[in-house]
């Protein structure tokens, strides 16, 4: 930063000594916004989640135009050109950044199913009646419901579940179950979850016939099933990593890469893949996913960059975190962002077609 003060030095000559404090704390300040963006920039372009507080900040990459357009106008107030050139270099390097990440690719085949899929994050069940209302109203094929906590299992199973049913067992993995959706009791015929406490609770509602499959062992209930839907196989697996806080970065990391490792997996079969994912395409980890075969839906259908969290300031601010992701199986129609009470959450409902291979 001592060329800046040297540059500002030069152009401000004539400004009264007076102003001079104040036009190289300017300049300063917009040098700092600079170095801050540029950082979290850099880390985008060099393809890496970096350490705190990078990938914090990469999650509401878009907003770092606010600070580099504050920066550009300290520059122009001071005349700092070198801080105009690299407020303009940001902005660029920005703005190519900000667009969908990857190429899409039709389907090839003939449309054979079509399915609505919702995900939500009920905030440790507190949304659970939100939720039920949002179900109701938009009539799923496949939910995926992440905080889904005892109570909340059991508000779903006695809302939609066959007569006498009350929830999912005690402990780990209750497995699959007879539930409802759409309506009333017995809508939803099955279900897959993991039970548990507060945010490790998950639970998977189908109006499909479901059979156990492996969930992903994270630290928060990640459970998995295969749907069978008029006849054909679609594998279904909830996403519901840790946040990337500062204390549990390295467990974020892990548990995103085994989501690609699924993806990996499954890439060359229909399959589905949603849930809250704590993570935006611009994070690398999230990307990896991506590139092993699936297709983000709202991506699909022109909504990569409506945020999904914090539900309380978005769509204004905020970043897009839920996710459906899609083999390449599949078409996305339609993509929507509902706004329920009670958790920190947009539900997101996407509109799927799968297609087959002649």
């Amino acid at each position: 930063m001592r060329g800046a003060t040297a540059e500002v030095d030069e152009w401000t000559d004539d400004v009264p000594v007076s102003r001079r404090g104040g036009t190289r704390a300017g300049a300063w300040f917009a040098g700092l916004l600079l170095l801050g963006v540029s950082a979290v920039v850099g880390c985008r372009i060099a393809d890496t989640d970096a350490i705190t507080p990078v990938p914090q900040l990469l999650a509401f990459l878009p907003w770092l135009l606010a600070a580099t357009a504050l920066a550009l106008l300290l520059a122009a107030l001071t005349r700092w050109r070198l801080g105009l050139v690299w407020g303009v270099a940001a902005l660029g390097a920005l703005a190519w950044y900000i667009e969908p990440y990857g190429r899409t690719t039709a389907p090839k085949g003939t449309p054979v199913v079509e399915l609505r899929v919702l995900t939500s994050n009920v905030e440790f069940g507190q949304a659970t009646d939100e939720l039920i209302d949002a179900i109701r109203d938009q009539r799923p094929d496949l939910v995926f419901v992440q905080e889904c906590e005892y109570t909340c299992v059991a508000k779903l199973a006695q809302t939609f579940g066959k007569e006498g049913e009350e929830g999912a067992g005690e402990g780990e993995g209750a497995g699959e179950r007879e539930v409802g959706v759409g309506g009333g009791k017995g809508s939803y015929p099955y279900q897959q979850s993991v039970a548990g406490l507060g945010s490790d609770g998950s639970v998977i509602l189908s109006r499909h016939p479901l059979k156990p499959a492996a969930g992903l062992p994270a630290t928060m209930g990640m459970p998995g099933a295969t749907a069978d839907v008029k006849g054909h196989e679609i594998r279904l697996q909830l996403a519901h990593p840790m946040p990337p806080l500062p204390a549990h970065l390295s467990t974020w990391r892990e548990e995103l890469s085994d989501l690609r490792d699924y993806a990996a997996a499954n890439r060359a079969r229909p399959a589905i893949l949603a849930g809250d994912f704590n993570a935006s395409q611009d994070h690398a980890a999230f990307r990896r996913i991506l590139d092993a075969g699936f297709q983000d839906a709202a991506r699909l259908t022109g909504d990569a960059r409506t945020p999904s969290w914090p539900a309380r300031t978005a769509p204004p601010l905020g970043a897009q975190i839920d996710h459906v992701l899609v083999s390449r199986d599949f078409s996305a129609n339609r993509t929507r962002f509902l706004d329920l009470d009670n958790t920190d959450h947009r539900t997101l409902v996407v509109d799927l077609t799968l297609f087959k291979s002649a």
